[in-house]
């Protein structure tokens, strides 16, 4: 293989790191079979389960307690043991875990050159872009104490010392092998459905600058960049590994993003720094306590007017018991300890306590913006068509937006 061959972008001559991944066919099909068999897990047999909930776990439970389960915990406990359940749990497991698996080898081929390429894009590329880490910073126990989604090094790990970005193609090879098997649960299409739901809601809302936390490798800030133009265009994550990544990408495609590795607990941009702050599934990941600094250090960026947007999974409150038990899956399993008890919060009181006025939060499930018919849109902010469910073809997204004068 040649040694860190640069790519012609569409601004110039730097790297396009996600050309290394070059999966063998036998490599590719897995990755794409693993994707489907993935999808149908998650979307497909979870029906299956409910349908065997309610033929042999309910009617115990009903006998039992002389009612039917309120919670999405009553109904695990009813069917913990239940064999189709337990092959369900062991199948997707499984299939969550051959993910990452199924693109390590074509990775792990290409390591020395694409550490090489990806050090050629100096810290402040040619279209303005920046890259700062902070090789001093402290990762939270949250962060480094299992391997989340159960992908081996989480998000964090510089298998090959400082400089590496292995971590973060192996986290893109399923993207880059093709598209979602199931086009309305595209994540990168998150900054897309949510700017335009702020741009439809709130015309006159030009922010100066977006920040994007937890941004792994900024692809989310794309979005924005077009949705609001002339935005400056921020993003920050703990990982460096996909930091550099996003700075390479981002300069590969000419678009200038500011990226900084730091902990969202504590982030060093001075007070009313920003007009508009967003995340998509990040706060779940994160302990409670932490969840609730880093949205009151939104709070604390966002200049009067400013809104911030969290695209996050919807909470207990919001759905039926067997919904809450399906979703509730991933924090017994899928090392994210978390979920079930960020779920059960509420998001408007979580707002309010860091400092939103309570007439100014919000809490709405928007449509995709790839996957649902733009002559329903209009019909949608009406009112008159109800956005499809989050996760199929629509994302819930809460936050508020902070008062132009202090009370």
């Amino acid at each position: 293989m040649p040694e860190a061959p640069l790519t012609k972008s569409e601004s110039g001559e730097v790297p396009n790191l996600d050309a290394f991944f070059r999966p063998t066919h036998d490599e590719y099909v897995r990755t794409r079979y693993i994707g489907a068999l993935l999808n149908h897990a998650m979307v497909d047999l979870r029906y299956a389960v409910w349908d065997e909930y309610k033929a042999a776990a309910e009617p115990a439970f009903k006998k039992k307690h002389g009612r039917l389960a309120k919670t999405g915990k009553e109904i695990f406990h009813a069917i913990k043991t239940n064999t189709f359940f337990r092959t369900y749990s062991s199948f997707r497991y499984n299939a969550q875990e051959m993910g990452p698996q199924s693109v390590q080898a074509p990775v792990e081929r290409v390591i020395p050159q694409l550490n090489a390429a990806a050090a050629r894009v100096p810290a402040k590329d040619h279209v303005g872009g920046t890259l700062r880490l902070n090789p001093n910073i402290e990762l939270p126990q949250y962060l480094t104490g299992m391997d989340a989604h159960l992908t081996p090094g989480g998000y964090w790990s510089e298998h090959a010392g400082e400089g590496d970005v292995s971590q973060a193609l192996m986290l893109q090879g399923r993207r880059i092998a093709g598209p979602p098997v199931n086009p309305s649960r595209d994540f990168g299409g998150v900054g897309a459905s949510v700017g335009k739901w702020i741009s439809h809601k709130i015309p006159d809302f030009k922010p100066r600058r977006v920040l994007d936390i937890a941004t792994q490798e900024g692809k989310q800030l794309f979005a924005y960049g077009r949705l609001f133009p002339g935005v400056e265009l921020h993003g920050l994550d703990i990982a460096a590994p996909s930091l550099r990544y996003g700075h390479a990408a981002a300069a590969y495609k000419g678009v200038p993003i500011h990226f900084s590795q730091q902990n969202a607990e504590m982030i060093d941009y001075p007070d009313g720094h920003f007009d508009l702050i967003v995340s998509s599934f990040f706060l779940h990941e994160i302990s409670l306590p932490a969840t609730n600094r880093v949205i009151a250090e939104c709070y604390r960026l966002l200049a009067p007017g400013g809104i911030m947007a969290h695209m996050e999974l919807p909470p207990t409150k919001l759905v039926e018991p067997l919904l809450d038990f399906s979703l509730n899956w991933d924090g017994r399993y899928n090392n994210e300890p978390n979920y079930a008890l960020y779920r059960a919060q509420d998001p408007t009181e979580l707002s309010v306590a860091a400092g939103f006025a309570r007439n100014a939060t919000f809490e709405i499930t928007v449509p995709d913006a790839g996957s649902f018919k733009p002559e329903n849109y209009e019909k949608f902010l009406k009112g008159e068509m109800a956005s499809p469910p989050h996760g199929r073809g629509g994302w819930f997204i809460f936050g508020g937006r902070k008062a132009f004068t202090k009370a």
